[in-house]
């Protein structure tokens, strides 16, 4: 086997390949990457048999084709820390000889036949949508699922697939995220629990927002297809939360804000709140939002704001973090906050589509 490709298309091959391989594998074979070199180009292949990737070095030059299986870590670092603009490999035997310049490093191969088959993206049946849209739900939504030992099926997001609109919703319990958008699924409908790991890899392989990815389904994996990069994630068993059953009807009360500066004067309060009350108190009156914070061994802040609200004052408290990183997707120049009472979810609208809904927290007088 022998390559040329471009350095920095190799590293960035490399490195969503390295995301996906684990440092310590259950099995030695798991910490390698396979190279495949065909008259068709370079892919990278990697697994941690719940996630794989095949990833293709977009521009090589293949002089001889071949198949190798080589430490992942070591090659990234290595062509990571070359300063050549381009980047020979060449295999034979059991080594493989990777070389920018006068530079070079030399790694044992594996046995090829100890490494796990992977898939091939198939057409049939895929959904096509605009890649900038499908990582935007991911980021405004991941990073609500749940990462504390439990309900397995909280530890993913929900893809839905129906009436021409894909939503995905994560939850951990204490907050929610819904996101969606309007896409062509032709009356089809889906609906999986997809692990985080694998949905953030699948938005970091989108290189082009506006490039038309492919999504497709079977019965224990999704996988995606970008221009360069076909990627796989097993599904995850069990039951997703009801999840419309706690999304709250149009509140008593409502508010809109400046997200700028809702956000900054939410994060001024918040730096006295401590771990054990980690609690922010917002009261509402005609025109203005009054946010408290309290620590028994901090002391305690305020701050004021001017926003749109007209009801009875009325007031609800929050755990600052779980706002803010929900405001940290928003879109939108302005935010809406939607609740019945106290004791009642808040509802936080940030932006077209997206909605994000919080537990409200019990704090003393």
């Amino acid at each position: 086997m022998k390559i040329t490709c471009q350095r920095e298309k190799l590293r960035e091959a490399l490195s969503i390949i390295n995301t996906v391989v684990p440092a310590r594998g259950a099995k030695p074979i798991l910490e390698n990457l396979k190279l495949v070199a065909t008259d068709q180009g370079l892919e990278l292949v990697g697994t941690d048999l719940e996630v794989s990737a095949r990833i293709t070095v977009e521009d090589a030059q293949v002089d001889e084709t071949g198949v190798a299986v080589l430490p992942c870590k070591v090659a990234l670092d290595f062509v990571r820390d070359l300063n050549s603009e381009t980047v020979t490999i060449s295999c034979e035997e059991d080594k493989c000889l990777i070389k920018g310049d006068t530079d070079q490093c030399e790694l044992v191969t594996l046995d090829v036949d100890e490494f796990p088959v992977i898939s091939h993206f198939e057409e049939k049946d895929a959904f096509s949508l605009q890649g900038g849209n499908f990582s935007r739900l991911v980021q405004q939504t991941a990073f609500a699922a749940a990462r504390d030992a439990g309900r397995y099926a909280m530890h993913g997001v929900l893809v839905e697939i129906a009436d021409d609109e894909v939503k995905l919703v994560a939850t951990d319990g204490r907050r929610l995220a819904l996101g969606s958008q309007p896409i062509d699924a032709n009356g089809k409908k889906q609906s999986a629990i997809v692990p985080t790991k694998g949905l953030q890899l699948f938005a970091r392989a989108i290189e082009d927002p506006l490039d038309q990815i492919k999504l497709s389904f079977d019965a224990n994996q999704v996988g995606i297809r970008t221009q360069n990069a076909q990627l796989f994630a097993r599904l995850i068993d069990g039951d997703f939360p009801s999840y419309s059953a706690v999304l709250p009807e149009a509140g008593e009360h409502l508010m809109e804000a400046d997200r700028e500066l809702f956000t900054q004067k939410l994060r001024l309060v918040a730096n006295v709140t401590g771990d054990e009350a980690r609690a922010v108190r917002l009261t509402l009156s005609k025109g203005k939002l009054e946010l408290k914070g309290h620590s028994a061994g901090r002391g305690s802040a305020d701050a004021q704001l001017e926003v749109e609200y007209t009801g009875e004052g009325s007031e609800i408290a929050f755990n600052p973090d779980y706002v803010l990183d929900g405001l940290k997707q928003c879109q939108s120049e302005t935010i809406r906050l939607e609740f019945q009472q106290q004791s009642s979810p808040g509802k936080f609208m940030l932006g077209e589509n997206y909605i994000y809904i919080v537990m409200p927290i019990t704090i003393d007088a």
